[in-house]
């Protein structure tokens, strides 16, 4: 292709001519970045309601070295994941790396710290708005952060749209961990850098293209259900008293 434009008109007729290749290279970057996604989110929303209403020694220094993951370079995730699922590595006998599942955990890894942090900022704030209401009727500290993720949950659907963003366009820990093996681990990302590397821009504007698409329904998506959300909340009522009753 010698232009911009033609690599453009060739990359829409291999999405709209559902090309084979293209197809595989989605469904597995989806299928890995959705599980990074459910694993990383669970577990990041969990400890960082924990930590926000939490009081314990060495607190400050846990939130230190929580807030300096979110810099962690990916291909530094990729080479400890790499360490610990290689032959010689103390999970090594899994037999994950090269593997759809090694990339899954690299991506959990490299998620976790956005979700956790972004949680504990989260529940933390509305911890210093509704928590003396809450202990003031019986709840405990988990059951408070319970109530505080629910009333706070629409934040959290953007809390997972960001892990699922951050998953997704990741390309140093799973080439790392996952070879960019055609076929078995070459996702979205990875196939972009190869394609282009390769001067196959067609390929790799119609993976970047359903990339952004990607991200863009689920945004709209967030937003429609924020906004019906706020038309049925039309009371003025407190969220979280109806929640405790």
């Amino acid at each position: 292709m010698s232009s911009l434009a033609d690599s453009a008109f060739a990359a829409f007729d291999l999405i709209t001519q559902l090309d084979p290749m293209l197809g595989s290279v989605v469904a597995r970057s989806l299928w890995v970045s959705l599980w990074a996604t459910v694993i990383a989110s669970s577990l990041g929303i969990c400890f960082g309601a924990w930590i926000a209403v939490s009081r314990f020694y060495g607190r400050g220094v846990l939130l230190t070295l929580l807030n300096t993951l979110l810099a962690l370079p990916s291909v530094v995730v990729g080479l400890v994941v790499y360490l610990l699922l290689s032959r010689s590595g103390p999970l090594g006998y899994l037999g994950w790396l090269f593997s759809l599942k090694a990339m899954v955990v690299a991506q959990s890894v490299l998620v976790f710290p956005v979700v956790a942090a972004l949680t504990r900022q989260c529940v933390e704030d509305a911890d210093r708005l509704h928590g003396e209401q809450l202990q003031s009727l019986g709840a405990g500290t988990i059951l408070r952060s319970l109530l505080l993720v629910w009333d706070e949950r629409y934040v959290f659907l953007t809390i997972v749209i960001t892990a699922f963003g951050r998953a997704i366009s990741e390309v140093g820990a799973v080439m790392v961990v996952g070879g960019n093996i055609e076929g078995f681990t070459r996702v979205m990302t990875t196939a972009i850098a190869l394609e282009t590397s390769k001067g196959d821009l067609p390929l790799a504007l119609a993976l970047g293209l359903v990339l952004l698409t990607v991200v863009l329904c689920l945004n709209i998506l967030v937003a429609t259900l924020r906004s019906w959300r706020l038309r049925e909340d039309g009371s003025t009522a407190d969220p979280l008293q109806k929640a405790w009753v």
